[in-house]
């Protein structure tokens, strides 16, 4: 992932001089920091956790302080949210006796140090602390945990989905989908749509050329990439634990054997293999930790020698969903992005077969 402000040159198009952003072909990047500040101080301030009748009372009183980075970029319609923030709000909780008189009026913090897009399947961590360790305060600081962590997740799952959706810019977005479509034509609109077609033929005859076809709800994802090195040296990188390791930065574990089984980027994405030819094929299933329950895809990558020591890679990635388990619609976007940075790049830079 770019860090937020930066963004990666090789997929941003410079800003015309008037402005315009034509069907939002390059990305329209919005920080939303400022709105999820308001969006959890709204959410999880003065909110009621526990009240018994009197005897254990504990409320959050305010949010103390939300750090880091939060963005939602928008390409030809697709959503892209991103965000690594921290979160840190007060608490205070009562305990009284059965008649009635306050036994310890007790503060403390309650903090979440990580919540990230790329986490978004997990529950992220949550520290509680009191200001005072009595016997009573470490009662209300339980009573914190067991009751206050369960709403304040529900809290972060509604952010989630929330910056899924579009966060701030979400009605905007819908008033351009909703928006009546021109259908005045135009000789300037013949003009750009028949320079447009010129420009897909030049696109289609790229040598890295990137299809996304497929049933509905579901695309395919085809990629040709070209290698200074031999076929044997590139299955057995890809085929290899070790390697995965060094190239990922991450952990992995991988059978060579047919039916065996796969898992790779610290277990977010697993799978089983299907066909293995050494130096010509890898089929696989593949499953990311974030899709929808039984939901699998399946990759081919088909190795070609045209000449000593370059090696041509066709990837076919097939029934990837386009959204996952939490209406993120930007799951083609990333795993495609994701087999170009941070597996064929990375092997190119790592291991020198750059071209």
């Amino acid at each position: 992932m770019a860090k937020y402000g930066e963004g990666d040159k090789r997929w941003i198009v410079e800003e015309r001089p008037d402005g315009a952003n034509v069907h939002n072909w390059h990305w329209a990047e919005t920080d939303c920091l400022p709105w999820s500040k308001t969006f959890f101080t709204k959410s999880l301030s003065d909110l009621t956790i526990l009240d018994c009748q009197g005897i254990l009372s504990i409320k959050t009183k305010k949010v103390e302080k939300v750090d880091g980075e939060a963005y939602v970029n928008v390409r030809k319609g697709k959503i892209i949210p991103g965000y690594e923030i921290s979160l840190s709000l007060s608490w205070e909780g009562e305990a009284k006796d059965g008649e009635g008189k306050t036994l310890l009026k007790a503060e403390g913090n309650l903090e979440i140090p990580y919540i990230s897009d790329e986490n978004a399947d997990e529950d992220p961590e949550v520290k509680v602390t009191t200001k005072d360790e009595g016997p009573i305060g470490k009662a209300l600081k339980e009573a914190m945990l067991a009751n206050g962590k369960p709403l304040v997740l529900e809290k972060v799952s509604d952010f989630v989905k929330a910056m899924a959706k579009g966060g701030p810019v979400k009605d905007e977005l819908e008033a351009k989908k909703s928006a009546p479509k021109n259908t005045t034509t135009t000789t300037s609109n013949s003009n750009s749509a028949a320079m447009s077609k010129e420009k897909v033929g030049v696109e289609k005859e790229a040598k890295k050329e990137v299809k996304k076809e497929g049933k509905k709800g579901f695309k395919t994802i085809t990629m040709s990439e070209k290698f200074n090195c031999r076929a044997k040296d590139m299955y057995e990188i890809l085929m290899d634990e070790n390697r995965w390791k060094g190239f990922s930065q991450s952990n992995a574990r991988i059978s060579k054997e047919v039916g065996g089984q796969f898992s790779i980027f610290d277990g977010s994405v697993t799978g089983i293999n299907l066909e293995l030819e050494e130096g010509k094929l890898i089929a696989q299933r593949w499953r990311f930790g974030s899709w929808s329950d039984g939901i699998d895809s399946t990759v081919r990558l088909v190795f070609n020698e045209p000449e000593p020591g370059v090696t041509v890679i066709k990837l076919t990635h097939s029934d990837v969903p386009e959204e996952d388990r939490y209406g993120n619609a930007t799951v083609v976007e990333n795993t495609e992005r994701g087999w170009r940075d941070l597996i064929f790049n990375k092997i190119r830079a790592v291991f020198g077969f750059g071209i």
